[in-house]
Order: structure tokens, then sequence, then C-alpha cells
């Protein structure tokens, strides 16, 4: 795994990314956000990228930059669940639900990862499943992260999905985990992501996330004179909200991380 600070951007609000579509751009990893499975009026099961199909029309454009982020070295991965869950529906019948993801990260051949942000209550057994899946269907042509919030790798209690990472990570399916987009959303700060290494968990493996003007200068230098190029990087949530620009966000953040 590269040592590389991610200089990473959930997308969810889907404006343009021109901005960030420059030689050498700042930028690292996008992160498209979020799928959702269901079943539509006809009781037919449905992938939907937030509220649609991924294969809509009204995605055409964002299919494309995304494809032209991709050539300019940037990854892209898709990122399942979040806030508005979908991993209830995902487990309730996971053959045909994973059976429309599979096609889907076949269709968009640009995805490299899958981020698997779990909020909602669901079984280990499950996510393990799920990881297996991947892994046995993708191997290494696919990264594996996940999305804990941050208390949950600083103490070894259940996270939002009710049970305990470190659990996992101790597990076969755990360690094909790639790296950990963390939500320091209740305390960005040194103290907290040194805690998480003091955990057991690798600093390279260990974004280090905020929430769109809420990240912290001092803080992420702090980290970076402590890990040097083994700290993980930063992420915000989400990109068109970045402070005071995407670009100049991640400018910003690059130069930090890369000193």
């Amino acid at each position: 795994m590269s040592k590389t600070p991610k200089v990473l951007v959930y997308y969810q609000t889907l404006t343009s990314l021109k901005p960030i579509l420059i030689k050498n751009s700042p930028v690292t990893d996008i992160h498209l956000s979020s799928i959702h499975f269901g079943v539509d009026k006809n009781n037919k099961p449905y992938i939907h990228l937030n509220n649609e199909s991924p294969y809509s029309s009204t995605f055409d454009t964002v299919w494309k930059e995304l494809a032209s982020a991709q050539k300019l070295g940037i990854n892209i991965r898709l990122m399942i669940g979040g806030a508005g869950g979908g991993y209830s529906s995902l487990f309730s019948n996971f053959e045909v639900y994973y059976s429309l993801l599979s096609e889907l990260l076949r269709n968009k051949s640009i995805i490299s990862g899958v981020d698997l942000d779990i909020e909602e209550e669901c079984s280990l057994d499950d996510v393990k499943m799920l990881i297996r899946s991947i892994k046995e269907e993708f191997g290494n042509n696919l990264t594996l992260s996940m999305a804990p919030i941050q208390s949950s790798l600083e103490s070894d209690g259940p996270g939002m999905g009710g049970w305990s990472y470190k659990k996992l990570i101790q597990s076969p399916e755990g360690k094909c985990i790639d790296f950990f987009n963390v939500q320091f959303y209740s305390d960005f700060s040194y103290n907290a992501y040194q805690n998480i290494i003091k955990n057991g968990y690798l600093p390279e493996m260990v974004v280090m996330g905020a929430m769109a003007g809420e990240k912290n200068d001092t803080e992420i230098e702090k980290c970076v004179r402590a890990y040097s190029r083994n700290f993980g990087g930063v992420y915000v949530w989400e990109y068109c909200f970045a402070k005071p620009s995407p670009l100049d966000w991640a400018k910003n953040v690059s130069n930090m991380v890369r000193c």
C-alpha cells in the first residue's frame, strides 16, 4: 500500500468536478456517494446512486468527469451506505442486491474501490460476508475502505454497526481492509488520531475526516510531524462545500501532508 497521504473528497452533491480536473491535481481520491438498495413500486429490487439508477442519464456528466479524473491518476471509489442506510436492505436479499452491485462495478471500470460506510446496526457476520464476496470476485482490482466514527477506533467498543472494529480487523476478512476514512467530526485533533494509533491501527490506514469548514490546520500539522509520510491523509465531507473552494482546500491539505 502506498504511503503517500491521501487528499480525499466525498462527492455526493454532484456539482462539476472541473475545478480539480487539472494536471497534477492535489486531489488523490474521490469517493462517489452514495449507493443504496431497495424495491420499487412494482416490488422489483434496485440499486440507486442517491435517489436514481446509477445508469440514469442524470449522471452522464458525472461519469464523464469521473473518467477524466481517473485518467489524471485520481482514484475513484464507490461509497455504500452512510446516513441514509442501505445495509439492512442489502443483507435482506444479499444474492440479488450484491449481483446489482457487482454488475455496476464491472460496468464502471473506472471504479477502483468500495467504501463501506456503515451507520446502522447489522450483523458482523453479514459484513464479513460482503467483504469476502467483494474480495473473492475482484481481488486486488478493488481496494476496500470503511468509514467508522473516530471513537469506534479509539476504543474497542461497538461502533454504529453494533460490533467492534477491532474484532473485525483481527478476522481474515478484516485483513482485507486497505484503510479507514475516519469521521473525526466530534474531535478533529492530533490527540484523537494518536489515540487510534495507540489502539493498534497503523497511521497509513487512518485518513482524518472533517465536515466542510471544520478542518484544523494546526492539528493536521501535528499529525504530519508525528507520522510524516506514514500519515494516512485528510478527507472532506463533502467536495462542493470545501472551504474556501474545493481546489483551494485540496491545495492547502496537499501542501501540509506532503511537506
